[in-house]
């Protein structure tokens, strides 16, 4: 049996330790927001945080992440306000959705370790691979996420899970043009 923390939950896999962490992930815990793209490292799609670092899932087996402790997209934010999340949105930076949750894990480590990162550093960091090119979009919204991060600008928060867009967009008052 393999042990290692999901989420900040203890965990006990009772699987091929070889299985790969994807699999235990989505099978196993029903974790679905871990995308299988490519199944060999190169797309993104899987990634994780594994003790702090942006980690492609479908490269490391269950056996590998015995006693360490991983967040999948499920535990980075509950309620989707991590400054990540809340700037993808923000800046437009979804299209399909597929790549993103790979693509927010792996800029959620880039700005742990830097919250100002230039765009050739989150060139570098974020080689996930997004078929509907959202790679402008994205750099932006890294920027606005780690300025978010220093507290240096607020976000309004995307409306929480199980609100429609228009339901929230009905709370709010509307602007009114100028009288001219």
């Amino acid at each position: 049996m393999t042990k290692f923390t999901v989420n900040d939950r203890p965990v006990e896999f009772k699987m091929d330790p070889e299985t790969p962490l994807l699999w235990a992930l989505r099978d196993a815990s029903n974790l679905t927001g871990t995308k299988f793209g490519c199944g060999t490292g190169e797309c993104g799609a899987c990634m994780v945080d594994i003790d702090g670092e942006a980690i492609r899932s479908c490269l490391v087996t269950i056996a590998e992440a015995e006693g360490r402790f991983v967040t999948t997209i499920e535990g980075l934010s509950r309620d989707r306000s991590h400054p990540v999340q809340q700037t993808m949105v923000a800046e437009g930076a979804i299209q399909c959705g597929f790549c993103t949750p790979g693509i927010v894990m792996n800029a959620a480590a880039l700005l742990r370790k830097n919250s100002k990162p230039t765009d050739a550093e989150i060139d570098a960091a974020i080689t996930n691979i997004c078929r509907c090119g959202v790679y402008p979009r994205l750099r932006e919204a890294i920027k606005r996420a780690g300025r978010v991060m220093r507290g240096e600008e607020k976000i309004a928060a995307a409306p929480p899970p199980g609100i429609t867009p228009e339901d929230a967009a009905a709370a709010v008052p509307a602007i009114k043009a100028p009288v001219e």
